[in-house]
């Protein structure tokens, strides 16, 4: 049963919906033909929807999930609109700012929400998508489920606090997750921390059906309601692969980690070069800093940080000189697969180029995210 004075104004053109059912609110991602990627008015409805609920007592707990595409894969969100962000810094947009600001905002929000928040992460899982995801108190994969971070194939970086959680995983997981943008699938997500409990795909139009229409009378009621769903999880990676990534990933520097795939000359090494050749060099470098830094700080502390690279990303090379720029170019604007990288090697880039990219553009006191703690 909708409620809809518990509901604020919401302004993203039906981009999100919510509802909700006794003491549950509902939050539907509906941008399907775009695989739910994260607009500026949808962050901005999202945030409004999570502060309205905080404080209404009506409301005990969150369930966020993807619209479906009839007849195809499930999605629960792919990212952020990056064609948004090729238009906004081509045309010095300050929109792109807002963009990143009220996004880490609204991360924050989400790991802090004090009410229990639950992700229905069927599908692909990535970038912004693994934002409003990880800070929920349960997250529920599927063997639909897709998740990666695969900033660096687009010269950005594991943003959204990818630093934070990323930096979680056991080991140097999180330098290869954030390095190759490996993608997940339900098994060794939960396995390596990036999620909590498998529910079959088959299962999931009951389990939506019942937060919409069952009895939602407490917050234990809405979490038992997953778990009478619960299923055992696929198996995970075998461990060989958890040594193989320690080898390779836990040394210095980008370069260092590339020459000891090249030596160690196997199938999974070698692919995996090619994988990170293909990748920008400078945001590698900036991303295996980016995570190190991270793994002392705390997520408000990851957060600002991060805003400082993503201004980077955006600002230290302007326009088309961007190497973000030039990465969706040839990604999803003229798709030609063919990123023009400055420098185009990572024994080329340098310390001081990485460094500049940490390099706060604000005083703490007048940092965008200043208020976060």
């Amino acid at each position: 049963m909708t409620t809809p004075l518990q509901l604020p104004l919401l302004q993203s053109d039906g981009e999100v919906l919510a509802e909700v059912n006794g003491c549950l609110g509902l939050i539907t991602l509906n941008r399907p033909q775009a695989l739910n990627a994260l607009t500026l008015a949808m962050i901005r409805d999202l945030t409004r929807l999570l502060k309205t609920w905080a404080q209404d007592p009506a409301v005990e707990a969150v369930v966020i999930l993807g619209a479906a595409r009839p007849g195809k894969p499930a999605a629960f969100c792919a990212g952020g609109d990056i064609r948004f962000f090729h238009r906004a810094a081509l045309a010095g947009d300050s929109a792109l700012d807002d963009f990143f600001t009220e996004e880490y905002a609204l991360n924050h929000l989400i790991h802090n929400f004090a009410k229990p928040y639950i992700a229905l992460m069927d599908g692909v899982v990535m970038g912004g998508g693994m934002g409003i995801s990880q800070g929920a108190k349960l997250r529920v994969l599927t063997e639909g489920s897709k998740l990666a971070m695969p900033e660096t194939h687009i010269g950005l970086f594991p943003d959204v606090g990818g630093g934070y959680f990323l930096g979680q995983c056991p080991g140097a997981v999180g330098e290869w997750l954030a390095l190759t943008g490996h993608t997940l699938g339900a098994g060794d997500a939960i396995e390596l921390g990036l999620g909590d409990v498998f529910v079959q795909s088959a299962a999931m139009p009951a389990l939506i059906e019942a937060f919409r229409h069952g009895e939602q009378s407490s917050a234990e009621h809405v979490v038992a309601t997953v778990m009478e769903h619960v299923d055992l999880a696929p198996a995970a990676d075998p461990k060989t692969l958890r040594s193989r990534i320690e080898q390779h990933f836990s040394l210095a520097d980008v370069a260092a980690i590339m020459a000891s795939l090249e030596a160690a000359g196997d199938d999974w090494a070698l692919r995996t070069l090619a994988t990170l050749r293909k990748h920008s060099p400078l945001m590698l470098a900036v991303t295996l800093e980016q995570l190190r830094r991270a793994r002392s700080m705390s997520l408000a502390e990851d957060l600002r940080m991060e805003r400082d690279i993503v201004h980077h990303c955006f600002h230290l090379r302007p326009g088309a000189r961007s190497e973000t720029v030039e990465g969706i170019r040839a990604l999803a604007v003229d798709k030609d697969h063919q990123p023009c990288w400055l420098p185009a090697r990572i024994e080329d880039v340098s310390r001081e180029q990485v460094l500049a990219f940490f390099d706060s553009p604000w005083a703490p006191e007048q940092h965008p995210l200043r208020a976060l703690i």
